[in-house]
């Protein structure tokens, strides 16, 4: 980091301007707006530059610089296309410790402006060190979309009752938990849509009925999706960023894991075949325990929480405990795998309808109704059903399925270290054999799976392509 970003109060306080045409326009601009009492030396000044000045309280001067206007000056910036002029500024401020800008000369400068987003009193600054102001300008831009201006009401009728919160929290935890409700809730939804008075009994309401000792917290059941971060949805995002505690399974990648929080307790609650980490009634028992302490608890999950994921049964237990919760989805395994290994779930030409399916029940048993499975024209996508391979193969063909049936394992889908084995129903199982492709993995079973070879795209070698007849797309 070259420059430590700071903000100066300069309300009241003097600053001294060198330069009097368009360039110290524009600083005077952010000076005045800042509160300063600017003083302006130069031989000629743009008359829209004393307006300003004088209107502000400051004062312009006809004349040459000299040191003795260093005087009493708590800011310096030196605007002016004289060369020896402006290092004369610079060398005089540095002697007397005052900070001094010498714009569009970085070397001469001892603090830079940055480009500003101004939703007062929440102020951004953004800067590139100087390296690249474009950048930082556009960026700016993007973030000036990004913030409503209502932010700038937001934070002035926060302002108004942090005292008062303060008081009535006296932990600075539940202080926190507090004012994110606030600011992520219906208050600050009222504030955006300028119905400010509303808003504020609904803060004062707030205030006036929390019980400090008695905070409940909230649950978010998010699905973090089959592994690639950018898959990720914005609201997964945010409450990753903002919780307190982090359950996480097996499924969810490491890279993942690292966008939560990072003063988050991250606890790990995976699952594994035959090696449960924490059984699932532990995890409710956490999800319980944290919450009732007041603070927000992340149930970060693979894939999406609702298809085969087990949300519901947490959901449940939150509900008999009457602790609040906001489920998020993911982009579950058979879309983003299926999508990542170049495999179109239907294709008018193979398959007008898919069916996901789990490889193992509640009783660790398959008892699954392979006569429906078994239906022409249809993709099915086995979940968790790895280790039991040779029997769903064997039981498709067992009720009708083709042998020759095309099929594929997608292993670490949408991962760096994806792979993708493609063979048949009567290959697929002793191909694996041989491969030991690792979970997480998919099973995609249908005449779509002869379309990975042509459509393959994200980079991945083909293991096999066992008996296949690949069609014209």
């Amino acid at each position: 980091m070259d420059y430590l970003p700071l903000f100066f109060k300069l309300e009241h306080r003097n600053a001294l301007l060198v330069g009097g045409g368009q360039v110290a326009l524009r600083k005077a601009t952010l000076l005045t707006r800042a509160g300063a009492r600017v003083t302006v030396i130069a031989h000629r000044i743009d008359p829209e530059l004393t307006e300003l000045v004088e209107q502000h309280g400051g004062q312009t001067i006809t004349g040459e610089y000299h040191s003795g206007l260093l005087d009493d000056v708590y800011l310096v910036i030196a605007a002016t296309d004289d060369d020896q002029l402006n290092e004369r500024v610079h060398y005089d401020a540095v002697e007397r410790h005052i900070p001094v800008n010498v714009v569009d000369n970085q070397p001469l400068c001892t603090f830079i402006f940055p480009a500003i987003v101004d939703r007062s009193p929440i102020v951004i600054g953004i800067s590139s060190g100087g390296e690249s102001p474009v950048l930082a300008r556009l960026l700016r831009a993007k973030l000036e979309t990004w913030i409503p201006q209502g932010y700038s009401r937001l934070g002035r009728l926060v302002g108004q009752f942090r005292q008062q919160v303060k008081q009535t929290f006296t932990s600075v935890e539940r202080r926190r938990i507090f004012w994110e409700k606030v600011l992520q809730g219906q208050i600050a939804e009222k504030v955006f849509a300028g119905r400010d008075g509303e808003a504020r009994a609904l803060l004062e309401t707030a205030i006036e009925t929390a019980d400090p000792e008695h905070q409940v917290g909230e649950v978010y059941l998010v699905g973090g999706g089959p592994g690639d971060p950018e898959l990720l949805t914005f609201k997964a995002l945010r409450l990753m960023q903002q919780a307190d505690v982090v359950l996480f399974d097996q499924l969810v990648s490491p890279a993942i894991v690292d966008l939560c929080r990072r003063d988050a307790d991250r606890i790990f609650v995976g699952k594994r075949r035959d090696n449960h980490a924490v059984p699932q009634e532990g995890i409710n028992e956490l999800l319980v325990k944290y919450a009732l302490q007041g603070r927000r608890v992340l149930r970060l999950k693979g894939g999406d929480p609702f298809i085969f994921g087990r949300g519901g049964e947490e959901l449940e237990t939150l509900k008999q405990h009457n602790i609040p919760f906001q489920v998020v989805p993911g982009i579950t395994a058979a879309s983003a795998c299926s999508t990542y290994a170049g495999i179109p779930l239907t294709h008018r030409n193979y398959a007008q309808s898919v069916k996901l399916v789990t490889g193992q029940l509640k009783n660790r048993t398959s008892d699954l109704n392979f006569a429906e499975l078994v239906h022409p024209n249809q993709t099915i996508v086995f979940y968790m059903g790895l280790h039991t391979l040779p029997e769903l193969c064997e039981k498709l063909v067992a009720h009708g399925k083709p042998p020759e049936t095309p099929a594929a394992i997608v292993s670490n889908g949408t991962r760096a270290e994806q792979k993708v084995l493609t063979g048949t129903l009567e290959s697929l199982p002793e191909l694996q054999s041989k491969e030991k492709l690792p979970a997480p993995a998919l099973i995609i079973v249908g005449e779509v799976v002869l379309l990975h070879e042509n459509l393959a795209w994200f980079g991945e070698e083909v293991l096999h392509n066992h008996g296949l007849i690949l069609p014209d797309v």
